[in-house]
């Protein structure tokens, strides 16, 4: 009988993947394709799609599921009886985690005889503070394993988790525990964190043991150092959650194939750097790195921003694929990225702020709101009934406005955004994008009597990410070579 540890290898290597996707029936996050959670009679079957979605999608990039107990008892015996059926749609080659954070020691032995026996999962998660003897049933099956949670994300529990002082905290006197309760093929530990010095003083107190990561993506977090601080010395040991919006996305299968990818170029130099020198050092020096390194990354690691060949909206082949429109499902992101562009405006004069419709609508939005400044916004069609109007908003002829749009490719849709603003008496002298693909049409708009900047070039991108090695040297040389 294979066991849990050999099982999931075997899955890594089949895959080539850390990831695991967490199969849980959130109501609150149901995509609105499948439905929504207002009808009680129909929810079950909404989730029910969505959830075989998410494995049909996700079954060859990932090492394992990890559905959550506790969504599945919220929805009484439907919900029981959809974990049952999801559990056998999950391919076999794949193990299941099971989240419990099981804490009743009173029904460890029942309850590991149901989820090991009938229900046939490979893994559990744990509480610690019931001990080794909470543990002790579920490590009966030689062939499972648990996972012992010691540290979680949410600011309350800091108090607890971090106590007494900072150098000698609860939740690494609980990884030191529980190396003592079985082998590193029965016993893992759970981390919730964003904070890679985190990571790096579990992994560095269990150096042999398996990491179940989570709560890793928020704002300000590098995948790079996250990764760095978790994997062993051979670039394993440790499991990754996909972002849950990832999960609400119709592209799902895409954004988890870039994050895989994005994961593994990293892994593959873990163990010639730990060969190298024991410390570690940031992928990209300090006094180097472009202004906005992180942002380029977070991008990158979200699947925005891909290398490859992909065939583009004017049926020409570029090694690069850009889809910026994800960003607004991300607040953290969303934010920087206002934020950037603020930086470039507050250098301008104007009155008002044009978004392009539609990718810049809700940039505009949000620069409108950060700058205090009146928006307005070119139709792209005009309207055959009620007003008619060319442009939306309020304004006056004589103003002064700055376009805003998402990126530089052709520069049609700023041009003709543009001159619908100037058809109603408004001047337009800046136009204001996000990513410029540097196909001369910065020199084109200027004919046009426009000056174009941009907060980041392709270039630029392709150039910080090779530098932080999430581009290989072939993929940079093909970039260099057709671009």
């Amino acid at each position: 009988m294979i066991n849990f540890s050999d099982k999931l290898q075997s899955a890594i290597d089949r895959n080539n993947s850390l990831l695991c996707v967490g199969l849980d029936p959130d109501p609150e996050a149901l995509p609105v394709r499948f439905g929504t959670p207002d009808n009680p009679e129909t929810l079950i079957a909404q989730l029910t799609d969505w959830l075989h979605f998410i494995i049909a999608q996700t079954a060859e990039l990932v090492c394992a599921y990890k559905p959550t107990l506790g969504f599945y008892t919220a929805l009484g015996a439907e919900g029981l009886d959809l974990l049952l059926q999801i559990l056998q749609a999950i391919p076999s080659y794949l193990p299941v985690i099971l989240d419990v954070k099981h804490s009743d020691l009173n029904s460890s032995t029942v309850f590991a005889q149901t989820i090991f026996e009938r229900w046939q999962v490979d893994a559990v998660t744990l509480s610690p503070y019931p001990g080794q003897d909470l543990a002790a049933p579920f490590l009966l099956y030689p062939d499972k394993a648990v996972f012992v949670l010691c540290h979680t994300s949410n600011p309350a529990a800091q108090v607890l988790q971090h106590y007494p002082k900072n150098d000698a905290p609860l939740y690494l006197e609980i990884v030191k525990e529980t190396r003592t309760w079985g082998t590193p093929e029965q016993v893992a530990i759970e981390v919730g964190t964003n904070k890679p010095e985190v990571l790096g003083r579990v992994r560095s107190v269990a150096p042999e043991r398996l990491i179940l990561a989570r709560s890793i993506w928020s704002e300000g977090t590098v995948l790079a150092n996250i990764l760095k601080a978790g994997l062993n010395s051979q670039g394993d040991g440790l499991i990754l959650p996909v972002p849950q919006d990832y999960l609400s996305h119709e592209n799902a299968g895409f954004l988890t194939l870039g994050l895989r990818e994005t994961i593994n170029q990293v892994r593959i130099r873990i163990p010639s750097e730990a060969q190298a020198c024991p410390v570690w050092f940031p992928d990209i020096p300090v006094t180097d790195a472009h202004p906005h390194t992180d942002l380029i990354l977070q991008l990158y690691e979200l699947g925005c921003i891909i290398f490859g060949e992909y065939v583009q909206a004017s049926g020409e082949t570029f090694p690069y694929y850009v889809d910026l429109r994800t960003i607004i499902s991300n607040p953290q992101i969303f934010e920087k990225i206002i934020g950037a562009y603020a930086e470039v405006l507050k250098t301008l004069k104007f009155d008002r702020i044009a978004g392009i419709p539609y990718g810049a609508l809700p940039t505009a939005t949000g620069l409108s709101l950060r700058l205090n400044y009146p928006m307005i916004f070119p139709r792209k069609e005009v309207k055959a009934h009620g007003t008619r109007r060319l442009v939306e908003g309020h304004f006056n002829p004589g103003e002064t406005v700055v376009v805003v749009d998402d990126i530089l490719i052709s520069g049609k849709s700023a041009i003709e955004g543009a001159q619908k603003l100037q058809s109603t008496g408004l001047k337009v002298e800046d136009i204001v994008v996000f990513l410029d693909h540097e196909k001369g049409v910065k020199q084109r708009l200027k004919v046009n009597g426009y000056q174009a900047h941009s907060v980041l070039t392709l270039s630029e991108i392709a150039e910080t990410l090779y530098d932080a090695g999430r581009l290989s040297d072939r993929q940079f040389q093909l970039f260099k070579e057709t671009h």
